[in-house]
């Protein structure tokens, strides 16, 4: 069976469900406290892949690689600062591996270097781009349908991000932010100067994760949703999270009440929804059915 292409399904105007949360599902299956999502994609394996498939299940027409601090820069805190390629081709294999014959995408996750760019820190242009650069490089030679640079703050980054992958790969590029701090992210960047900086630059979908409460992320929805005519990306925490006995993050919005949410999500230009932080595969089952109920109206 051969897959779709996210252009063409966005043009037919269809609503797509991505997955949820890699790291705080990784966390409940057993990933220890200061170990990171990339050390298992080599180490267990299977954890990931099962992660996967529960989404695919429960509905989600995307899943994300297990990839997010995939850099070079982020892997070197673990002592995997040469494994770059190794550990990106793997999470895409195991990605392609729970996806078989189905009509699912792969989008090749890549979240922020984890430094401040100068003046403000020490990373610098040249730098950032080369290690996005050979990340966007690995997941789209691997076999990734789709680029998400995801959970971004400043806006400088988040550019080099975007030029660096289309440098290197013709698949679909995704940006999407971060407005942790309320309707703006911490680098004080609204979704209005967030559309600005974008719409011309050969995205093809701009996007809101991770962030704060739903009522937040509503707001910045509405707000990037006036701003640009490109698709939005979508996926919210699940609620704002709590400490439990164990000292994991619970997060206080259920499955049902996620999936109550998900009519005004799509009245507000939400075209991709899925979940962030706290966003387990019984929430996108609720997601999934509210788009299929909405969508068959």
């Amino acid at each position: 069976m051969s897959k779709r292409k996210l252009i063409d399904i966005l043009k037919e105007n269809e609503i797509l469900v991505s997955d949820g949360a890699t790291g705080t599902n990784l966390i409940e299956r057993g990933l220890p406290r200061g170990k990171t999502p990339e050390e298992w994609v080599l180490e267990n394996p299977d954890a990931v892949l099962n992660l996967h498939q529960d989404f695919i299940d429960a509905g989600s027409n995307i899943i994300l690689t297990s990839t997010f601090g995939g850099s070079g820069i982020r892997l070197k805190r673990s002592n995997l600062g040469d494994e770059v390629e190794k550990i990106n081709a793997a999470a895409v294999k195991l990605a392609i591996q729970a996806v078989a014959d189905k009509d699912v995408l792969i989008a090749g996750s890549m979240g922020p270097l984890g430094e401040m760019m100068k003046p403000l820190g020490t990373l610098d242009t040249n730098t950032a781009e080369n290690n996005y650069r050979q990340q966007a490089e690995v997941l789209s030679k691997s076999g990734a349908d789709i680029l998400l640079i995801e959970t971004q703050f400043d806006l400088t980054e988040s550019v080099i991000a975007v030029r660096a992958a289309l440098s290197v790969s013709g698949l679909p590029v995704i940006c999407s932010f971060s407005f942790d701090r309320g309707i703006k992210t911490m680098m004080g960047v609204s979704p209005t100067k967030f559309a600005q900086e974008f719409n011309g630059l050969g995205v093809t979908a701009l996007g809101i994760n991770c962030g704060k409460s739903l009522e937040d992320n509503l707001y910045s929805l509405k707000e990037l949703s006036d701003a640009t005519q490109l698709p939005i990306w979508f996926k919210p925490n699940a609620g704002l999270p709590k400490l439990n006995a164990e000292g994991h993050p619970d997060y206080d919005v259920s499955p049902e009440e996620m999936a109550s949410h998900v009519g005004t999500w799509i009245e507000n230009g939400a075209r991709i929804i899925g979940g962030c932080c706290g966003t387990t595969p019984e929430h996108l089952k609720s997601i999934k059915s509210a788009v299929q109920s909405i969508t068959s109206k």
